[in-house]
């Protein structure tokens, strides 16, 4: 029975450690290491749940609210906003991304609230809905769609016409 519990949580690891892993980027605004940090510990906790995993539906959603929760709690106890800062290395893109728009639109992310920032990232990277998104985020419809409208807003300033001028690359 344990081995086969453990085969399962292990194929699941494999199939959503990189999905996990995009989102707790855009979550963290492009710090690599604490999203690493993040996953891991949604992988963690996913695993101590793995057992009772045949009352949820859908795994690979409810490992995606875990890390949106994770990251929520690690934001509320951390006590200092700093972040690290150096040279960014210089390399060629290796897929055709423009590094200036991913940096520009982390930084803009970088700039929202944490929850403002996680209801960007549930919408509108993970395409969920807002119902799911409230869900998640243990708030109200109205809630998330309030905190779209205000980080909309927010992204829209922050970007200025940059983003248009990154647009028409």
């Amino acid at each position: 029975m344990r081995k086969s519990r453990a085969d399962g949580f292990l194929e699941f690891a494999a199939a959503r450690t990189g999905p996990l892993y995009r989102s707790a980027c855009l979550l963290t605004s492009g710090d690599t290491h604490l999203a690493e940090d993040l996953t891991q510990e949604t992988l963690g906790r996913m695993y101590a749940l793995w057992g009772r995993m045949n009352r949820i539906g859908n795994p690979a959603a409810y490992a995606q609210t875990v890390l949106v929760r994770t990251f929520l709690s690690h934001q509320r106890r951390r006590s200092a906003t700093e972040r690290p800062l150096g040279e960014l290395p210089d390399r060629a893109p290796d897929n055709g991304e423009d590094p200036a728009l991913r940096i520009a639109l982390l930084d803009a992310l970088a700039g929202l609230a944490p929850k403002d920032r996680a209801v960007v990232v549930l919408r509108y990277w993970e395409d969920r809905s807002i119902e799911e998104t409230a869900d998640a985020l243990h708030v109200s419809s109205a809630a998330v769609r309030t905190r779209s409208v205000r980080a909309l807003t927010k992204l829209r300033e922050r970007l200025g016409g940059s983003i248009t001028e990154f647009a028409t690359r």
